[in-house]
């Protein structure tokens, strides 16, 4: 039998920290997702200057002060990307990018606003030749043709990968890229275009670009994190950011939600405070 933990938290930024602070604290068994540079919104901030208890504090200060808490309380990440949260009765199950399953009583999402607006044709075609995992769904595009539409250089492993199983990879990447990456890799063709919509019928076959059109078998869109629609479904939304009361329940018992992803403000003190209530609505939950 797989480890069901007390609680799972989705993310590393202020909320979900401060959720696995206060959970450690109150002796739940727990497992958090995300990276383990914790957030780059904080890292990369110039100067924090609403923070209480540090004035005009860095964000690389301040993110390191984060992880000798967490150092402290012996709380280590998991690098292993959520992609599927399903709520199946009194636990859930979470799916990852790395083809693993999760068990957890109790979920918190504090995965910020980086999942981004989805392409036209993302959502229609989604599981008929969409996908967010390479590894998961690799398998299924043997000797085949795929693109992948990349948000960050992480996901030159993923391209890397599906290289060695599918016919042709067109890689189109959202960032700036090292003309070198791919040496030797000669079935992989590099795609700096804008992205403009997905097409297709029945299934998706074409990818529409500013410049172009490619026509693929399957399509990978690689992000930091995926949009809590898709993420959780079943999910109730209130436009892009999940809806939640002020003990951060969301619709569906036992799920939590916390920080930016719950919409504004924006601000990391805000996303902290949020963090320390979603984890005593789960600590009382589980009390039940």
């Amino acid at each position: 039998m797989e480890e069901k933990f007390d609680v799972a938290v989705i993310g590393t930024g202020p909320a979900g920290l401060s959720a696995v602070i206060t959970l450690k604290i109150r002796n739940k068994s727990i497992i958090v997702f995300g990276n383990k540079n914790l957030s780059d919104k904080v890292g990369k901030a110039h100067e924090i200057q609403n923070y209480l208890g540090f004035p005009a504090i860095k964000g690389e200060e301040l993110a390191q002060n984060f992880q000798n808490h967490l150092d402290s309380m012996g709380i280590e990440i998991t690098e292993d990307q959520i992609t599927a949260c399903y709520a199946m009765g009194d636990f859930f199950t979470l799916t990852s990018k790395s083809n693993k399953t999760y068990m957890a009583k109790s979920v918190i999402l504090a995965s910020g606003v980086n999942f981004g607006k989805p392409y036209e044709g993302e959502e229609k075609f989604l599981g008929r030749g969409v996908s967010y995992c390479a590894t998961c769904d690799a398998p299924l595009y043997k000797g085949k043709k795929v693109a992948v539409i990349a948000q960050t250089q992480k996901e030159e492993e993923e391209a890397a990968f599906l290289s060695e199983v599918c016919e042709k990879v067109f890689y189109i990447p959202l960032y700036k890229m090292e003309e070198s990456t791919f040496r030797g890799k000669e079935n992989i063709e590099c795609v700096n275009d804008t992205v403009v919509s997905i097409q297709g019928a029945m299934k998706a076959n074409k990818l529409v670009l500013k410049n172009r059109e490619i026509e693929a078998d399957g399509f990978f869109i690689l992000r930091d994190s995926v949009s809590p629609k898709q993420l959780v479904p079943g999910l109730e939304l209130d436009e892009n950011h999940v809806k939640v009361n002020r003990l951060m329940e969301t619709n569906l018992k036992g799920l939590f939600a916390c920080g930016d992803i719950t919409g504004l403000p924006y601000q990391y003190i805000k996303s902290a405070g949020e963090g320390n209530v979603a984890a005593l609505s789960a600590v009382k939950y589980l009390s039940k």
